[in-house]
C-alpha cells in the first residue's frame, strides 16, 4: 500500500509540475508569486529544464533606457526601429531617442527576439526607465523559419488540382473578348472627363487654401530657442561690419586645390583660412576669446590660451555647433578635414556630446546659402561670433581705379560687456587683412 500510494503522489506532483510548465508557472512553489519576467525566476529556472520536460522557458531582460550624457536626464522616444517578435543582433539598434541636444541610439544588450516594447512613440522617457524586453534565449528563433520550409512538400503533393486549374484558364481566355467593348465607353467619360475639369473653377482652391498645420517642437528645436533668447536677453550684443576682397584667396584656392585633393583627398575651402586667421587675431585680441563667468552674470573674466571653434551646421533638426578643439595648433588641412568630418555626423546625426561641448568662439557661414548680410547671435557663454557671408562681385576703388572684385562682408557680433568697440573693430580687421593676403598668415 505505502509503495502504491506513494507511486501516485509521484504521477501527481510529476503531472502538476509538467501543467505549470505549460502554462508558463514555475515548477518551484515558491516561487509561484513572481513575475515571469523577474530575475528570481530566470535563476530558477535554467535552462536545464527544458532536457527534462522537453519544453523551451524563457529567459526575458528588460533592457532601460541608457544613460545618455553627464547633463541629459530625459528625452523623447521617436522611433522604433525594430518591432515585437524581430530578432536581433548584439549590439543592433532598436530604437532611437531624440533629446535637446544629439539623437541617442538604443542598442541590443544581447542577441535575442523583442518580446515587449513598454514605450510609444513620441514618449518621455528618463534614463533608467524599463524600454523593451528582450528574449535572450530567442536564438533558436532564428532557425524558425525553416521549419515552414519542410511543410511545403505537402501542396506539392497535390498537383492535379493546379492541372485543373490550367485547363480551366484558356476558358476564362475565351472570355477575355467581351470586355474588349467596354473600353470605347471608358473613353467616352475620359472626354467627358475634360470638359468637366473645365466645368469645375472651384477645384483650383488649393492655391488660395487656408489651411493650417500644428506641429510639436522637437527638443532640439526648444533647446535652441531657449538658448536663443538666453543669449538675446543677457549679452550687451552689438554688431560691427566690414567686407573683405577675395581675389587672392579664391586666387590661392585655383592654384592649389586640384593638387591637394589628389595628395590629400581634402577638399580645401574657405572655412579653414578664416578659422585660422580668428586663431591669428584672438593672440592679439584675447578678449574676443574669452568668457565671462561667475553668479549674477559674472564678475569673473576667462582668457584662454586655446580656441576651440564651433562651426555652425545646419541639420534638418535645427542649427548645431560641433567643435574644432585647438584649432590654433592645426594646419589649414588639419582644420578644414576636421570641419568637414564634423558636417558629415552632424547632417547624419551621429554627433557625441563631446563633438559639442566647449567651443571658446563661433564661425557662422550663411553664405552658403546665399545670405548677403546678417547679424549673427552669441553662443554663451562666449563672447564673439564671427559671420560670413556670400561672394558677390561688386566695383570698388583699387589703386583709384573702379575695378569688379570678389566681395564678402564679414559681421562680428560680440558681447559689449566684455569686449570693448575698439577691440572688436580692430579684430575684425585683422581677419580682414589676413583673409586679403594670405601670406601674412605664413609670419
Amino acid at each position: 500500500m505505502i509503495r502504491k500510494s506513494s507511486i501516485n503522489i509521484a504521477k501527481v506532483a510529476s503531472r502538476r509540475a509538467l501543467s505549470g510548465l505549460v502554462r508558463g508557472r514555475p515548477v518551484c512553489s515558491s516561487f509561484a508569486a513572481q513575475p515571469r519576467s523577474s530575475p528570481v525566476l530566470l535563476r530558477s529556472l535554467p535552462i536545464v529544464s527544458n532536457n527534462v520536460f522537453g519544453i523551451r522557458t524563457y529567459a526575458v531582460t528588460t533592457v532601460p533606457v541608457p544613460e545618455m550624457a553627464e547633463s541629459i536626464t530625459e528625452g523623447t522616444l521617436k522611433q522604433w526601429v525594430k518591432n515585437v517578435g524581430d530578432y536581433v543582433e548584439l549590439d543592433e539598434e532598436i530604437a532611437s531617442i531624440e533629446t535637446d541636444k544629439i539623437d541617442v541610439a538604443v542598442n541590443a544588450p544581447s542577441a535575442g527576439v523583442i518580446t515587449e516594447v513598454l514605450a510609444a512613440e513620441e514618449d518621455t522617457v528618463t534614463v533608467g526607465q524599463p524600454l523593451f524586453k528582450l528574449d535572450t534565449d530567442g536564438s533558436a528563433d532564428a532557425s524558425a523559419p525553416p521549419a515552414p520550409k519542410e511543410e511545403a512538400p505537402k501542396p506539392a503533393e497535390t498537383p492535379k488540382e493546379p492541372e485543373a486549374s490550367k485547363t480551366e484558364a484558356p476558358k476564362p481566355a475565351a472570355a477575355a473578348p467581351p470586355p474588349p467593348p467596354p473600353p470605347p465607353p471608358a473613353a467616352k467619360p475620359a472626354a467627358a472627363s475634360k470638359p468637366a475639369a473645365a466645368s469645375t473653377p472651384e477645384t483650383p482652391s488649393t492655391p488660395g487654401s487656408r489651411d493650417e498645420r500644428r506641429v510639436k517642437m522637437n527638443r532640439m528645436r526648444l533647446r535652441i530657442a531657449e538658448r536663443l533668447k538666453q543669449s538675446q536677453n543677457t549679452a550687451a550684443s552689438l554688431t560691427t561690419f566690414n567686407e573683405v576682397d577675395m581675389s587672392n584667396l579664391i586666387e590661392f584656392r585655383k592654384l592649389y586645390k586640384d593638387e591637394i585633393l589628389k595628395k590629400t583627398g581634402i577638399k580645401i575651402g574657405f572655412m579653414s583660412f578664416f578659422s585660422k586667421a580668428l586663431c591669428l587675431a584672438s593672440k592679439e585680441i584675447p578678449a574676443a576669446n574669452g568668457a565671462i563667468e561667475g553668479p549674477n552674470g559674472g564678475d569673473t573674466i576667462v582668457y584662454r590660451d586655446y580656441v576651440d571653434i564651433s562651426v555652425a551646421v545646419a541639420t534638418p533638426k535645427g542649427l548645431v555647433t560641433p567643435v574644432v578643439r585647438n584649432a590654433e595648433a592645426m594646419s589649414l588641412l588639419e582644420i578644414e578635414k576636421a570641419i568637414a568630418d564634423l558636417g558629415h555626423k552632424a547632417r547624419d546625426g551621429k554627433l557625441t556630446i563631446e563633438d559639442m561641448a566647449g567651443g571658446t568662439t563661433t564661425i557662422s557661414n550663411g553664405g552658403v546659402f546665399g545670405s548677403l548680410m546678417g547679424t549673427p547671435i552669441i553662443n554663451l557663454p562666449q563672447t564673439a561670433v564671427l559671420g560670413l557671408h556670400g561672394v558677390k562681385d561688386r566695383p570698388i576703388a583699387v589703386n583709384g581705379k573702379v575695378e569688379l572684385r570678389p566681395m564678402m562682408y564679414l559681421a562680428l557680433t560680440y558681447d559689449h560687456r566684455l569686449l570693448d568697440g575698439r577691440e572688436a573693430v580692430t579684430f575684425l580687421k585683422l581677419i580682414k587683412e589676413y583673409i586679403e593676403d594670405p601670406r601674412k598668415m605664413l609670419l
